[in-house]
């Protein structure tokens, strides 16, 4: 189970992130400071084995909410910076702060991820840790078919920071691996590998690689992974297997879903795992010696295809546990054809069939609907944004952008129903978008329509009280800020990071 694997690395400077040409053709902020306006309401619940709620994981929290307890950026004289990871790609996906609160992040590059540490200010590198390269990006580099990496969300890019500063990924080798980072005598900055549980046992790894370009076997990639509140890490794989690791013992067990995809994380609270596939919802809770069983699932309308804007024919959440008032909820969207909708379900066991649906509502235009990103969750609300259209840092090139749109859902004090709250025409096309409860603003990721055929990406503040926006920031031009699928995350010193396709960028507020 222990593992010594060790990467050393002093401090490392990466460039700023080239804009292309025309930033200066482009506003580079409009709007106004917004005025900071708390949003009432409980505080998800702190998971015993995560790092504090904000500084986990993508989603923030164990149950996906997308909030984060402090402010972010008002908007008073942003300031933005950003960082190039690598030549070549670079994106930060998962951003987590430990307790000092450095950056503790996983960058794809196109030779392999990097596990880094940053300094939070300048983001430069204080350390990395190099893994293994995904099957997908040897795919894509020997059949000129790059869909393949866009589409892929295994290897390392879902992962979190547990509650003793210590990151935990499933690597392309399916492997779950536990990483610490420590100071070196000389001052600088290491990663170690504490733990590495082997799960190749029980998932099919005969994956394609340079030494095994025709495999004839079966590779079924980690998608996700995070711990319950016993301590056992859970993970799950695209091909439908889900699975338990006691860190004590080193005990594996698993089940699967046999004819279902995982393609996206999960969340947990501690009544069950909440776990989306293609095909339907469940919740699940570990049997004594840790072997996941289904306590209820819920099938949903998977529409007829995949969308521009989708990685696979179902749903493209990571499920939502939220509620106030002691009500128990658990959000998805669907893939119907026409219009997606928001589906919220009572997630307690003793609930028939039947009744379990809250409410199915449908968002946005005929047509021109999808997501395929968590929605942020916050008492008894919802807010989802429209990614229908992007599929890759090519879809937006020359001047172009999405259909767009945001909209709040709130679930009725009583249970009964679901209403909209508001609608927005805001464009984002592909960001995991969060939430200030400290300040009220929810954060995009914005691109414009272009007549020149700049391509301009904003951070944009919206009020999350009236759907209204605040300000939108510049943070650079061309398809090196392209957002491509990765989140906002704010920091507990109030700077939004946003992971871009070269790297990640900063904006903070300088007055």
């Amino acid at each position: 189970m222990a593992a010594a694997a060790v990467l050393v690395a002093g401090p490392v400077y990466a460039d700023e992130i080239p804009k292309a040409p025309g930033h200066r053709l482009v506003k580079e902020y409009d709007g106004a400071p917004a005025i900071a306006a708390p949003v009432p309401g409980e505080p998800p619940a702190q998971h015993p084995f995560l790092a504090a709620n904000g500084r986990s994981g993508m989603h923030g929290d164990a149950g996906g909410s997308g909030t984060y307890p402090w402010s972010g950026p008002l908007g008073k004289r942003p300031g933005v910076s950003s960082e190039k990871m690598a030549a070549l790609g670079g994106e930060c996906a998962t951003v987590t702060f430990d307790r000092a609160g450095r950056i503790v992040t996983v960058c794809g590059t196109f030779s392999g991820f990097l596990v880094k540490l940053l300094e939070p200010k300048s983001m430069a590198t204080l350390a990395e840790y190099k893994l293994p390269q995904r099957s997908s990006t040897v795919e894509a580099l020997t059949t000129l078919d790059f869909s393949k990496i866009f589409k892929d969300t295994s290897g390392g890019a879902y992962s979190y920071l547990d509650n003793e500063d210590r990151l935990v990924l499933a690597d392309s080798r399916q492997h779950i691996l536990r990483l610490t980072h420590e100071q070196t005598a000389d001052g600088g900055w290491r990663f170690r590998v504490t733990d590495d549980w082997d799960l190749t046992a029980q998932v099919p790894h005969d994956c394609v690689s340079w030494t095994n370009l025709f495999p004839s076997g079966v590779c079924d990639p980690v998608t996700s992974v995070m711990p319950d509140w016993a301590g056992r890490i859970w993970w799950v794989t695209r091909q439908g297997r889900v699975g338990t690791v006691d860190p004590a013992t080193g005990a594996i067990r698993s089940v699967r879903l046999t004819g279902e995809e995982i393609q996206n994380s999960f969340s947990i609270a501690e009544d069950g795992v909440s776990i989306v596939t293609d095909h339907a919802l469940y919740t699940f809770r570990a049997a004594a010696d840790g072997t996941p069983r289904a306590v209820w699932r819920q099938t949903y309308d998977r529409g007829t295809g995949t969308k521009p804007g989708s990685v696979n024919q179902g749903s493209g959440t990571t499920p939502d546990l939220f509620g106030s008032n002691g009500k128990k909820y658990v959000a998805i969207t669907d893939n119907a054809d026409d219009r997606m909708h928001v589906l919220v379900y009572r997630r307690e066991d003793a609930v028939p069939d039947e009744s379990r649906l809250v409410c199915e509502v449908p968002v946005f235009g005929s047509g021109a609907s999808t997501t395929d990103n968590s929605l942020i969750s916050w008492g008894n609300s919802l807010v989802v944004e429209n990614n229908y259209g992007y599929e890759n840092i090519t879809s937006l090139t020359f001047g172009r952008t999405v259909v767009g749109g945001v909209t709040r859902i709130d679930v009725r004090d009583d249970g009964s129903g679901c209403d909209v709250v508001w609608e927005s025409d805001i464009r984002s096309p592909s960001t995991v978008p969060k939430l200030s409860t400290a300040n009220g603003l929810l954060y995009f990721y914005e691109k414009d329509r272009n007549s020149l055929g700049v391509d301009a990406w904003y951070l944009t503040a919206v009020d999350f009280r009236t759907g209204k926006r605040k300000w939108k920031q510049l943070t650079g031009t061309g398809i090196g800020y392209d957002n491509n699928w990765a989140p906002i995350t704010i920091g507990p010193d109030g700077t939004a990071y946003a992971g871009v396709f070269n790297g990640l960028v900063a904006v903070r507020d300088t007055v």
